[in-house]
């Protein structure tokens, strides 16, 4: 169609939002590619050394909104080594050049310095949300800065950010009389809080929506600063432990006013006496997320979730147990998401979530949709049975405590179970897999996972051959991901004709060699193709490669690999 008047094409796009819509628009003609780029307001980068800051702004001049992914996903489980890259500086120093009207930047993984936020609070002024996810290298004196000159700023979100504590002076640096702070979230900020700083900044904060506190923020500020909060929607508290009873009772008469609040997150490492208090809440809650609560247990976690009958969201430590899954499976009809941690980091540690929690769970709630479940054992019985109660799942992820786990009653692989899901789930676009399987599980996902996009799997496999019935068979996969599996050279190379298409593939403590990877760079020039080694310098062709992380890139080698990875 590019017959019709820019101004009708442009018109059309107005109505698109999805970043996947426009990119398949922007492919019909030249015309529609040409308008498309003129007329994008949000763009979406999933890996920052997958193209150059400046063609991005080539390519959506009057962009607002920008997100920027860095680190592979492993960096979250300590895979990715300290010193690695991804710093934010090049994409700060582009936007400031060439995209003065830039009001949104998200950044998940990454280097971000005080003196770059610095730069970006200076460039721009009319900045309205920040957010920075996982992120490094800055401290409270960059947040001051933000604060202070960003005057405008509805949303700053340090979820899981590492931020150096240099005092709580920051708080105070927002806007007077009033901010327009609709949402803040430092609950990964350690360090003190200024009490009266942190009451000031919320009452002077009228559109104040989302609230995520740390661990320093006691019961008594909790209280006043949802008494002088009355939009609060999203609440995270902080550590609520009872310093004295008037606290207590003051807590608890400012929670029985939050009418608004439908989310609610936080409470670390506070008493279980807090438990009971948030009863008059909780029927209204659609997410709750106690994830941070190892001192509830399975009781408090049953007489907090019999209120929740309107929840979608639950996040849990596995200390709820299987018969707190079934209190959930009874009262939570309307739940879509669910997401049970280990409670204790070590493997070898009991837990009372087995895959009966799971079979109940999937036959109470048959609109659940994604599905995080540590355990201690799994059946291929139990899988079988979520995926006929649960087809519409669309991101399934299995951890079983024991690596290699068989099935609990049969002492067969979990092939089958797996293939349950897959085949059952038509929508499946995310499956990471835990237990004993074979090459059996990798045919069954390449023959049924036709819309899956993320594949994660640990040791997992026979041969060459699993891996090369995925990349076969899945047509839309986009981010592959293999630990600890016994594929090699051979089944690295039979993908080369899909890496183009995907977005990245991670190996780590697999088969392969260096010698194999050398090939797959030098057939595929559009490929980055990174080792990662403990050791600087490369070697000879035969040596085990310890990580591999390859993907597309337009912007060919970074400069800025350190000496551990070799960019071949």
């Amino acid at each position: 169609m590019p017959y019709f008047p820019d101004e009708v094409v442009e018109h059309i796009l107005g109505f698109v939002s999805s970043h996947r819509d426009r990119n398949a628009a922007s492919l019909v003609c030249h015309a529609w590619y040409r308008v498309e780029g003129l007329t994008r307001r949000s763009v979406f980068i999933s890996n920052c050394y997958a193209v150059r800051p400046e063609r991005v702004h080539a390519r959506f001049p009057c962009l607002r909104s920008l997100t920027v992914k860095g680190r592979p996903c492993f960096a979250d489980f300590n895979l990715v080594p300290a010193g690695w890259g991804a710093t934010a500086e090049p994409w700060v120093d582009a936007c400031a050049r060439t995209c003065p009207g830039l009001e949104e930047l998200r950044l998940k993984r990454m280097v971000i310095t005080d003196d770059c936020l610095n730069h970006l609070a200076r460039s721009f002024p009319n900045l309205r949300s920040l957010v920075l996810v996982s992120c490094e290298g800055f401290s409270t004196d960059g947040l001051a800065t933000i604060a202070t000159n960003c005057r405008f700023l509805k949303e700053l979100d340090l979820h899981g950010s590492q931020v150096e504590f240099r005092g709580p002076h920051w708080f105070s640096c927002f806007p007077k009389p009033s901010t327009s702070l609709e949402s803040l979230n430092f609950a990964c900020l350690d360090g003190t809080v200024s009490a009266n700083a942190l009451e000031s900044l919320v009452a002077r904060s009228p559109n104040l929506k989302s609230l995520r506190l740390n661990r320093a923020v006691p019961a008594a500020v909790l209280a006043n600063i949802l008494t002088s909060a009355p939009k609060l929607v999203d609440l995270g508290t902080g550590l609520v432990a009872q310093n004295n009873n008037a606290d207590a009772l003051s807590l608890y008469n400012a929670i029985q006013q939050c009418s608004s609040l439908n989310s609610l997150s936080g409470f670390w490492d506070s008493p279980r006496w807090i438990t009971p208090v948030i009863h008059y809440i909780c029927k209204n809650l659609t997410c709750l997320n106690l994830s941070y609560a190892p001192t509830f247990q399975t009781a408090d976690l049953i007489g907090a979730i019999r209120h929740c009958q309107n929840l979608r969201h639950l996040w849990v430590l596995d200390h709820i147990g299987d018969a707190g899954l079934k209190v959930v499976a009874s009262c939570c009809l309307e739940l879509q998401e669910l997401r049970v941690f280990p409670a204790n980091a070590d493997v070898l540690a009991s837990t009372d979530v087995t895959e009966e929690g799971l079979v109940a769970v999937s036959s109470g709630c048959r609109k659940l949709s994604s599905v995080l479940y540590s355990c201690s054992r799994m059946t291929n019985s139990a899988l079988i049975t979520v995926a006929k109660n649960c087809s519409r799942i669309t991101s399934f992820r299995l951890r079983i405590c024991l690596h290699g786990s068989v099935d609990a009653v049969t002492g067969q692989p979990l092939d089958e179970g797996f293939g349950a899901i897959v085949r059952s789930c038509k929508g499946l676009r995310r499956l990471s897999m835990s237990g004993l399987l074979t090459d059996s599980v990798f045919l069954y996902i390449g023959m049924y996972a036709e819309r899956l996009e993320t594949l994660s799997v640990a040791f997992a496999g026979d041969s060459d051959d699993g891996m090369i019935y995925v990349l076969n068979g899945c047509k839309n996969l986009r981010k592959l991901e293999m630990r600890n599996c016994p594929f090699g050279d051979t089944a690295l190379l039979a993908g080369m004709h899909r890496y183009e298409a995907m977005r990245s593939l991670w190996m780590s403590s697999c088969d392969i060699t260096l010698g194999g990877c050398r090939s797959l760079a030098a057939t595929m020039p559009n490929l980055n193709v990174e080792v990662v080694s403990q050791v600087d310098g490369v070697s000879c062709d035969a040596k085990k490669v310890e990580k591999l992380y390859v993907y597309r890139t337009l912007a060919g080698p970074r400069g800025d690999a350190p000496g551990f990875v070799s960019a071949l």
